[in-house]
Parts: C-alpha cells; sequence; structure tokens
C-alpha cells in the first residue's frame, strides 16, 4: 500500500479532509499530521513537521495545504533533501514531479476549489520523477541550499 502524510493550517482544514477521504479511497494509507481546528495555528509548525519526515524517508510523498499555498512551500524547502511546489495547475502538479523530483506539493485552500485540488493531487500520484537533464537540475537546486 502506498503511504502519504498530508498537513494543513486552520484555513487547509476543509480542504485537508476532503483530501484525506479522496486518498483513502484511491487506496492511499494517510497519515494526517493536523489540524483538526479552525483555531488560529502557525503554518511552520505544520509545514517543518511533515517536511521532516518526508527528508527522514518516512514518505515518498506529502502534501500541505494553508490559505495559498506559498508560505507551506516556502517552509518545507528550508528542510534539506525536499522540494516543495504549489500547485494550481495541471501542468504544473505533472511538472512538479517530473521534472523537479518535488516529493511535497503544497495547495492553497482559499483559491483552489475541492474538485481541482483532487485532480491536481491525482495528476502529481500519476507521475514520477523522469531524470535525464532534469537530474543535473536538481542536484543543482540541492547544492543551492548551502549558497551563501
Amino acid at each position: 500500500m502506498n503511504k502519504i502524510i498530508i498537513g494543513a493550517d486552520n484555513l487547509g482544514v476543509d480542504l485537508k479532509a476532503i483530501l484525506h477521504t479522496h486518498l483513502a479511497a484511491s487506496g492511499w494509507q494517510v497519515t494526517d499530521i493536523g489540524v483538526n481546528s479552525t483555531e488560529p495555528v502557525d503554518y511552520p509548525d505544520i509545514a517543518v513537521e511533515l517536511a521532516v519526515r518526508v527528508s527522514k524517508g518516512e514518505f515518498e510523498r506529502g502534501i500541505l495545504i494553508c490559505g495559498t499555498g506559498a508560505g507551506m512551500a516556502i517552509t518545507a524547502n528550508k528542510v534539506a533533501n525536499v522540494r516543495a511546489v504549489t500547485v494550481t495547475d495541471p501542468y504544473t502538479a505533472e511538472r512538479a514531479i517530473a521534472s523537479n523530483n518535488a516529493q511535497i506539493i503544497t495547495l492553497g485552500a482559499l483559491i483552489t476549489g475541492q474538485s481541482l485540488a483532487k485532480m491536481l493531487v491525482d495528476i502529481w500520484l500519476a507521475n514520477s520523477f523522469q531524470g535525464g537533464n532534469s537530474a543535473r537540475k536538481v542536484d543543482k537546486i540541492e547544492a543551492a541550499r548551502f549558497a551563501v
């Protein structure tokens, strides 16, 4: 069974629940790290926890949800060996993994409808890293993490 981890801040809690149900119905074993309330939380706490678990190899892929997806992506990308992409359209969903080997996608609950979110997740999960010229570029992304 495929395992995936999902997390959201208070703005993404409803979309997270919908995606959790959708993923489970598609045969995914979903680990939900919260939150499960609309009480305000700091999204970096959720993003770091999820990204660290992906970085350590507990999960191959993860999904983060906040208002726009941007803050979650910025935060997750601070964790070593993690690449997170905010996904808003089908082509980006495919290329996030195919070209950039993004193990994490982020979604914006305030800008992405439920049907579109499910479609974007499905596209991302149906694809894999293509390597080739993209492998060299992903290596450069990782090397840039330490640039000063």
